[in-house]
């Protein structure tokens, strides 16, 4: 049962947080292009990038579900290594609802509104510090401090 546990926890992580990230990092180059006149296709990609975040961003919760879950199953959930990778996919959630998402939707807005006035600076500086603490997690992960593996 551990096992399939595991298995699943890292499709999902795989499956459903990669293309968020993917979408989050990608969404403030289309953004910027959707703002100027050289890029009729950009306008397009902002709305599917914000769609993808939105809903891979749903599903993505699976992977905390399922990662708790194997946590319990091999008796590491008190492990500092994954207290902290808990703590860090907590941060991520919160920038991502909190930050990220709003900031997406209403730079969205202002360029359906055909404002060019979208400072997508600090959407991309969330999109940065939201990829780098999943990284993190995924070093923890695999390194797990004080491991017997050998990694």
């Amino acid at each position: 049962m551990t096992a399939l546990l595991l298995s699943v926890h890292v499709i999902a992580a795989i499956v459903f947080v990669g293309p968020v990230t993917v979408a989050v990092s990608l969404f403030p180059r289309y953004a910027r292009e959707a703002a100027g006149a050289g890029a009729p296709g950009a306008l397009p990609a902002v709305h599917l990038l914000h769609r993808i975040t939105r809903v891979y961003a749903v599903l993505a919760l699976a992977v905390p579900v399922f990662g708790i879950a194997t946590a319990l199953a091999l008796d590491v959930l008190g492990q500092s290594w994954l207290v902290v990778s808990m703590l860090l996919t907590a941060a991520a959630g919160l920038l991502l609802a909190l930050v990220v998402l709003p900031r997406q939707a209403s730079v969205r807005a202002a360029l359906d509104a055909g404002s060019g006035d979208t400072d997508v600076r600090a959407l991309a500086m969330g999109a940065g510090v939201f990829n780098l603490l999943w990284a993190t997690v995924v070093v923890l992960m695999i390194v797990r401090p004080g491991s017997t593996t050998g990694v």
